[in-house]
């Protein structure tokens, strides 16, 4: 560790105590995680001016900084298959009506769909609008290496049948889909939670006394598992810190002012699919500014962290505390939103490169018949997209493959990957409790007064 190195870890440190003075201040979580956010990017951007992007001080500091910042997200990533697991079970035990399990998954999977086929017709929108076409794309030396190992991937992709992919989802091992081995481990562990919910349901009619031994279990299981949800939550105003102030010290600013339209129209089509959760909610009677207003860490973590999964834990909470939403359907929300619907790395960004390619393969991306396959496969392949870090790049092999268009600009965009990722993380969090609200709420099981309420704390969030 050279002295620069020792310098800017030190300064961190500095930071990490005055988030801790503002916590014995019991100053809000909301107002810590925003402070958190905002010291990371002006000490981010400090060390950009200090130090190049590629310097050993910054890849030493960076992996110090790792330890704060990955080491969060590490956490949350422990607890995301126990969380799952639990929560859908839970989600069962607690079901006054098994008639309900059919209407809130339906309307949920639903919403999340509905909205990736919105998402996809922004992100067609976004790419015409600014023009953008693959042959205008400069490439460097990585870029193309990259574009040749996402082709090689490919053979993998498409050598698995449709039914080969459906079959992966379901669990052959569910202990080591708990392990997160595979990437439909996520759904895998959902479609095991439901069977173990089904029997539940079916031993609760016939031998009610086991069934009220197996849901204390349950409930006791699940009081530890959101208890340590609590403990790695309070850590969320550091971790972003670290996380933020680690991304921005090693971005490539350069490469992201050479694809800089690219990243201008991707941030132009989130934001409006942002916004189009926001009218979802209107329409729905519920007021946007509160819901901004009590997700806003939650997203500003997901935008940070870049991991849909590891995000989880807040999308419940949230959910649950802050918008009034029943714990089942939160439960059921933001689990199938990391691995179905995902409005951002499923809809968005396959999207706008499918009509980004199709003119260098003499297709006109303007054609009905066109525009038409291309949102009804986004809205297909969302299945089973893992919630975290490559996910949106395994969506768009899975569509530009099934679209018989070549993959290599998916490798060719990897120096601002990191950029657009932390903004098709957030809208993919949003999407999924949007689909929880809009559930409770057709369902007539949303608590309105809690959601109107100012309150912005939580059981969760509260220190």
């Amino acid at each position: 560790m050279d002295l620069f190195t020792a310098i800017n870890i030190i300064v961190l440190l500095g930071l990490l105590f005055v988030l801790y003075w503002m916590q014995k201040k019991h100053v809000s979580f909301s107002k810590r995680v925003l402070t958190g956010l905002g010291l990371g990017i002006v000490f981010g951007v400090a060390l950009q001016l200090i130090y190049q992007p590629a310097s050993d001080t910054i890849t030493q500091t960076n992996d110090w900084f790792g330890i704060v910042g990955s080491g969060y997200v590490k956490l949350l990533q422990m607890i995301v298959m126990p969380l799952v697991f639990i929560s859908i079970v839970a989600a069962f035990t607690r079901l006054k009506k098994s008639a309900n399990l059919g209407k809130i998954s339906g309307l949920v999977i639903g919403t999340l769909l509905l909205t990736t086929a919105i998402a996809a017709a922004i992100g067609i929108a976004s790419t015409v609008g600014f023009d953008l076409k693959a042959i205008d794309v400069n490439t460097s030396v990585a870029e193309e290496a990259r574009g040749q190992e996402l082709e090689e991937r490919l053979t993998d992709v498409q050598s698995t049948t449709v039914p080969q992919k459906i079959l992966e989802f379901l669990p052959t091992n569910p202990f080591q889909d708990l392990t997160g081995a595979r990437p439909t481990s996520t759904i895998a562990v959902v479609i095991f939670a439901a069977f173990v919910g089904v029997a539940y349901l079916g031993v609760r009619k016939k031998h009610p006394e086991q069934a009220d031994f197996f849901q204390r279990i349950v409930e006791s299981l699940h009081s530890i598992v959101m208890r340590i949800v609590t403990l790695v939550l309070r850590l969320t105003p550091y971790g972003i810190l670290a996380l933020m102030a680690r991304t921005v010290a090693g971005s490539d600013f350069n490469a992201i002012a050479t694809l800089g339209k690219f990243v201008i129209a991707s941030y132009v089509a989130l934001i409006a699919m942002f916004l189009v959760h926001l009218l979802i909610l209107a329409v729905m009677g519920l007021s946007p500014k509160q819901y901004v207003k009590k997700v806003m860490p939650v997203l500003v973590f997901a935008f940070t962290a870049r991991t849909s999964a590891g995000t989880l834990p807040l999308n419940v909470d949230a959910q649950r505390n802050k918008l009034g939403v029943p714990e089942s359907i939160a439960n059921f929300s933001a689990s199938f939103g990391i691995t179905i619907g995902q409005n951002g790395c499923a809809g968005i960004y396959p999207a706008m490169l499918a009509v980004m390619i199709a003119p260098s393969q003499g297709i006109d991306p303007l054609s009905p018949s066109f525009l038409f396959t291309l949102i009804l496969v986004v809205m297909i392949s969302s299945f089973g997209v893992a919630g975290v870090g490559g996910g949106a790049t395994f969506a768009s092999l899975i569509v530009l493959s099934t679209m018989n268009l070549p993959v290599a600009l998916a490798g060719v965009l990897i120096s601002i990957e990191p950029l657009i990722d932390m903004g098709r993380t957030a809208v993919n969090v949003s999407g999924s409790m949007v689909s929880g609200l809009v559930t409770s709420r057709s369902l007539g099981e949303l608590d309105t007064k809690k959601y109107r309420s100012d309150d912005v704390s939580s059981e969760s969030t509260a220190v």
